[in-house]
């Protein structure tokens, strides 16, 4: 009998140029407006493909885990009566910050310097 053809390992992806690093790491930052599942993707698929993108991929979510839970904290408490008006007033200020920190963020990264979020709980170290 003929012993069957071992499967191919597969190959770790290649490390990123410095051009494609800081476009990554730029995208990654843009796309926090849409909050938390383009920040997973990215650290996780190509957090370890270069510094850059490792660094700013890991602060992106760990806003966008802070920013996403005060959402869902704002929209369950808008049922408190005479205080939910409050709540959803909160939960516009969160929007209305991640599109800020989002757009700046992305602006610097895009520049080449790091962009650390203002107002962060840092929870992946």
């Amino acid at each position: 009998m003929t012993d069957p053809t071992p499967a191919a390992a597969p190959q770790p992806s290649a490390p990123f140029t410095a051009a494609e690093d800081k476009q990554y790491s730029t995208l990654a930052t843009f796309l926090n407006i849409i909050f938390l599942i383009p920040a997973l993707i990215f650290y996780f698929a190509f957090g370890n493909r270069g510094p850059f993108i490792k660094e700013q991929s890991k602060e992106n979510l760990n806003w966008t885990i802070n920013a996403t839970g005060a959402l869902i904290i704002c929209l369950i408490l808008t049922i408190i009566p005479f205080l939910g008006i409050l709540f959803i007033l909160l939960y516009i200020a969160v929007l209305i910050l991640n599109l800020i920190f989002s757009i700046l963020g992305g602006v610097k990264v895009n520049a080449g310097e790091h962009y650390r979020y203002p107002i962060n709980i840092r929870w992946i170290k």
